[in-house]
């Protein structure tokens, strides 16, 4: 059973939440503040946590750092419309994704899905596979029905890094920093540049994109939709 813990002060909402999740067959632990949190997320050693960032003793952000100076655990924060800012910082401080309040049940448990189940670790899954393209990260290949597909050297390693993360949103400023630089922080033209030409390579419709897509003024995802499942 997939352990969840829930970091939220807003008891109605996360008593809410706990029985949804419960009822879908996943142990729910909850804490009321970042400080209880903490000490849960150390002791329980939950499979995943949902973090609210607005909480009443110390910010959400602090209590991420807390969390990964010790744990790789997956991290789905809540967030406030407003909160844009606070949303790229948890996300470059380690968070996996996150969710904008208000949000569906369907949602929070899609996100939810993706960060617990669709993360590629290179050393057990060097290979993968699409409907429509092959990815080899040991080898630094892909291949499409048609045969090889040349990339060059920077849209490798872009590819490279969304795929290692898959399912999770990559912040605009995370690319930017491991493929061309820190310096480059700010050079988002770049990141459009790029994410059109492995579309034109690797999607079979470049703009309705399956695989690759965009979080607009956030970043990029690469995913691998399930068996039933549309574009997103």
């Amino acid at each position: 059973m997939t352990k969840i813990l829930i970091i939220d002060d807003e008891a109605p909402f996360v008593r809410a939440l706990a029985i949804s999740l419960r009822a879908r067959e996943y142990e729910v632990e909850t804490a009321g503040s970042g400080v209880e949190g903490l000490k849960l997320a150390a002791d329980v050693r939950p499979d995943a946590v949902i973090l609210d960032l607005g909480l009443p003793d110390i910010d959400g952000l602090e209590v991420l750092d807390g969390i990964r100076g010790w744990s790789d655990v997956p991290v789905l924060v809540l967030s406030a419309r407003h909160m844009e800012h606070a949303k790229v910082a948890a996300l470059d401080g380690g968070a996996d994704d996150y969710v904008t309040k208000p949000f569906t049940f369907n949602e929070l448990l899609a996100r939810l899905r993706a960060i617990t189940r669709r993360r590629v670790a290179s050393t057990a899954q060097p290979v993968v596979a699409t409907d429509d393209f092959t990815i080899d990260l040991a080898a630094k290949t892909v291949e499409s029905p048609q045969g090889p597909v040349k990339l060059t050297r920077t849209e490798w390693r872009m590819l490279e890094m969304l795929v290692r993360h898959e399912g999770k949103l990559v912040t605009q400023r995370q690319l930017l920093q491991e493929v061309w630089g820190p310096e480059y922080e700010t050079e988002t033209d770049y990141l459009r540049t790029y994410i059109a030409a492995l579309r034109r390579k690797l999607e079979p419709q470049p703009s309705a994109p399956r695989y690759l897509l965009t979080e607009q003024g956030m970043g990029y995802r690469f995913v691998r939709p399930l068996e039933g499942e549309g574009v997103a």
